[in-house]
């Protein structure tokens, strides 16, 4: 059964501890998204280590969650024709191929590509396609963002 704040978007590491515990009791607070499971008695240096790793797991997702909202919002200044080019370019498709696909010359399909690296801030086609990646963005999902 999924934790409740996953479905919310709720991300707060929890460090469960109880009195006792079999490895049921383990897993099942692992999979409810405990980050640790201290039994009594522990060391405090083994509370504390587990709340660092939480803070730490809590920092490093606040990041990346702000890293992701600030390409959603690049991505969301491209038009739907970028969009398409940008989803036919990360799967390697030449520019010529791309012209053909969609019924364009290859020097316009250029001129999008070159508009998708600007305001995607891409540096290399790689660098492009793990934007893409990172936003779940493939040529099925370009018609409909």
């Amino acid at each position: 059964m999924p934790c409740a704040r996953w479905a919310a978007n709720i991300h707060v590491p929890i460090v469960f501890i109880k009195g006792y515990g079999g490895i049921p009791m383990y897993v099942q607070a692992i999979k409810g998204g405990a980050i640790e499971f201290l039994t009594k008695p522990f060391r405090d240096q083994d509370l504390l280590d587990a709340i660092q790793l939480g803070l730490e797991r809590d920092r490093a997702w606040l990041e990346n969650e702000k890293a992701i909202a600030a390409l959603r919002a690049r991505f969301n200044t491209l038009t739907p024709r970028e969009r398409e080019v940008m989803a036919l370019v990360v799967t390697g498709r030449l520019n010529k191929q791309i012209a053909y696909d969609i019924g364009i010359s290859e020097i316009t399909v250029k001129v999008h590509r070159g508009q998708v690296m600007r305001k995607m801030k891409a540096a290399s086609l790689p660098d492009l396609a793990r934007m893409a990646h990172k936003l779940d963005f493939t040529a099925d999902t370009s018609q409909g963002s």
